[in-house]
């Protein structure tokens, strides 16, 4: 798996928008396809392992559940599989 958010997402494949998103997968946000800043990993029920910063504590919090649609400064742009 590559090291930076954007080179995970180039890498591993899509879920289409009406796709379920399942324990494991990656969700992404940035400013769009070409423009990823952050992944989490889903964990189920709309939550996600989130490691925000540098120096912040790993937790779980909710992600929006449509793609575009706004996450603090970026929006949820899409979630993918490893396999």
């Amino acid at each position: 798996m590559p090291r930076t958010a954007q080179a995970q997402y180039d890498a591993t494949t899509k879920l289409g928008a009406g796709d379920p998103v399942e324990p494991g997968d990656l969700v992404f946000f940035g400013e769009g396809p070409s423009d990823i800043a952050h992944v989490g990993i889903a964990l189920g029920n709309g939550e996600m392992v989130d490691a925000p910063d540098s120096g912040a504590d790993v937790r779980e919090e909710p992600f929006p559940a449509t793609t575009g649609a706004p996450w603090g400064a970026d929006v949820y742009v899409g979630t993918t599989m490893i396999f």
